[in-house]
């Protein structure tokens, strides 16, 4: 007679364990990391045909980002390129967007957006315009830069953008608040201190600019109190260069047009191997030797020539090309092969017009070394790939 009821517990703990805690060991299960093993075997490659995302919608002139937003992902919408986006509003492959901050989807200059929201009646707020800082801001105002950052839950490495609506706890003068216009943010900078002064456009990196005027990318940041990581915006003035002396002229450039000093490395067999398969998928697409050059210098610069898994964000592979930026897939940024192609882009780019490579870009081959490869890659660091130059022409001769 017990035999039976023990049988019924039995079936009763078999079927009773709740269905919500095996779907959470299933799940802890699936998420198992896999083994080194797994990780180490040979990523098959991708071979399916690129295609185009069709527009969901027209794209506007100016769009907010919004929660979840990516630069790719506001791209793929509207049917734009990444990099053309990444362009009009002077980002970086790097660059983070935020939800609020308004991008510029026609090209131009970005318009001034508008003002969000005052969070707190009783403190005094500042709308953020074009070339403005927090040390600026606080000074305007007769407060601290800490005082700013503490009332609006910032430290010292956060960005501001313009449109930005900023509590001004402790400030003396609240009634500075209003946002000015273009016109009178520009004015302080050009001839009030006698200095020459540049509109940045669309596209404007800061090595760029400090090419054009025959000055450095150390030298504009100090001219107009920028930290290293800021960033620039269409419509933003920037000090070129400070009053001249009294009596002499300015300084010749001879020094601006001297090659960067050289870097040189042995490469050991991982390297080497790289080195041969970007010159072997060069030779095949017809690239000519400093097209060569320049994608080895690249690949040394972002990976030390290795194809990594990991990078900074999710930079991945060779030459550290970003998903989520619309260079593929994570399986296909760590195919040597195929972002080497995806680096070279052009008729034969494996990711279409969905990125854009060496090849793609109009006059390249009158560019600078180093102007070229940054044109590809939007690094925060550009004057680094003309540096492995001369070496990267002898790897080329001891590998090709």
């Amino acid at each position: 007679m017990r035999t039976p009821a023990v049988a019924r517990r039995t079936r009763t703990l078999q079927l009773g364990v709740p269905a919500a805690l095996l779907g959470t060991l299933s799940a802890g299960i699936a998420a198992t990391p896999a083994s080194a093993d797994a990780v180490s075997s040979p990523i098959e490659r991708l071979q399916a045909t690129p295609t185009r995302i069709a527009p969901t919608e027209a794209p506007p002139a100016v769009y907010t980002v919004r929660p979840g937003d990516t630069i790719s992902s506001i791209a793929n919408r509207f049917g734009l390129r990444t990099v053309d986006v990444l362009a009009w509003n002077g980002l970086s492959w790097r660059s983070v967007i935020y939800p609020g901050q308004t991008l510029s989807l026609a090209g131009a200059s970005a318009p001034s957006p508008a003002p969000a929201p005052v969070q707190a009646a009783p403190t005094a707020t500042h709308t953020v315009v074009a070339g403005e800082t927090v040390f600026g801001i606080a000074q305007k105002h007769g407060t601290s830069v800490d005082a700013v950052l503490a009332a609006n839950g910032l430290d010292r490495s956060s960005v501001i953008y313009p449109g930005q609506q900023l509590a001004l706890s402790g400030a003396s003068a609240p009634s500075a608040a209003p946002p000015a216009s273009p016109a009178q943010t520009a004015a302080p900078v050009p001839t009030a201190t006698g200095g020459q002064a540049h509109a940045v456009a669309a596209g404007d990196t800061l090595f760029a600019i400090a090419k054009k005027y025959g000055t450095t990318v150390a030298q504009l940041l100090a001219l107009n109190g920028l930290g290293s990581g800021a960033i620039i915006y269409p419509g933003q003035s920037l000090t070129v260069a400070a009053a001249p002396a009294p009596a002499p002229a300015p300084m010749p450039a001879p020094a601006a047009a001297t090659p960067p000093p050289q870097l040189f490395a042995n490469l050991d067999a991982e390297q080497a191997a790289n080195a041969s398969l970007i010159i072997r998928v060069g030779r095949e697409l017809g690239a000519p030797d400093r097209a060569i050059a320049i994608a080895l210098a690249t690949a040394m610069v972002e990976s030390s020539m290795r194809n990594l898994s990991w990078g900074d964000r999710d930079s991945l592979g060779l030459f550290q090309q970003r998903p989520s930026m619309g260079w593929g897939s994570p399986e296909q940024a760590v195919d040597a092969d195929r972002s080497t192609r995806v680096f070279f882009g052009g008729s034969s780019d494996p990711n279409g017009q969905a990125s854009r490579g060496l090849f793609d870009i109009s006059g390249w081959e009158s560019m600078s070394f180093t102007d070229a490869a940054q044109a590809v890659q939007i690094s925060a660091y550009p004057d680094r790939y003309g540096q492995w130059e001369t070496q990267a022409h002898q790897w080329l001769g001891v590998h090709g």
